[in-house]
């Protein structure tokens, strides 16, 4: 028998960070990344690059989107933190099967940080069936399998071409349309050759090669 290997020194964990508009379910924002208040502060300057208007944003009580929110926004946002209270349900127990299952939710806590957000607008309901949708989507985050993520860049654009096709090209099944053309982001449905045709846009054309010369012909 072989002995496991030990995991790589620079090996760790890596967070997607979402952000859903409520009204369209287009993906706003996303960032894939540490969980720490750096990549919070990133991920919340990005979101705020790429709204118009003032918004109700609610996130969960992660406490470094405290700071980050304000570093974004300042005091132009409606924010609100939903918190979850999480414990095992009886008779549970640390058994076998409860150790990849999550944590039942046994409360949940509304609370005002900032302006002035709708009361029953708080709410991370969209955000979290995104995650539902992003994980049943893709097999990377399938633990204990050979289709988990290896590579952090792999991961990454592996996110990436997911999150387009949920914007562009899948049909949302309450909307009929998807998000995008529900944002008004577009007027189409496209499709997986338009992001191809994309790819293929942003890919560098290959260098030309010049007429083959012969030895004798380079050294004249």
């Amino acid at each position: 028998m072989k002995d496991a290997k030990a995991a790589p020194e620079d090996a760790g964990d890596t967070w997607t960070w979402t952000a859903i508009d409520s009204e369209s379910k287009l993906i706003v924002s996303y960032m894939v990344g540490g969980r720490d208040s750096e990549n919070a502060m990133a991920f919340m300057d990005d979101l705020r690059s790429r709204l118009a208007n003032r918004v109700q944003l609610t996130t969960d009580g992660h406490k470094p989107y405290l700071e980050a929110v304000e570093g974004a926004f300042g005091g132009d946002i409606d924010y609100a933190m939903l918190i979850k209270h999480y414990g095992t349900p009886d008779g549970a127990g640390k058994s076998h099967e409860r150790k990849y299952s999550p944590a039942e939710c046994t409360g949940t806590k509304k609370v005002k940080i900032s302006g002035e957000p709708e009361k029953k607008l708080i709410s991370t309901s969209y955000v979290e069936r995104q995650n539902l949708t992003m994980r049943m989507h893709m097999r990377r985050f399938t633990r204990l399998t050979n289709a988990f993520s290896k590579k952090v860049e792999n991961h990454a654009h592996a996110v990436a071409l997911h999150f387009m096709f949920y914007n562009f090209v899948r049909v949302h099944q309450t909307l009929r349309v998807t998000p995008a053309m529900q944002a008004g982001i577009t007027d189409r449905l496209w499709t997986i050759e338009d992001i191809v045709g994309l790819i293929d846009e942003a890919s560098p054309a290959p260098k030309k090669r010049g007429p083959y010369k012969t030895k004798k012909e380079n050294s004249n």
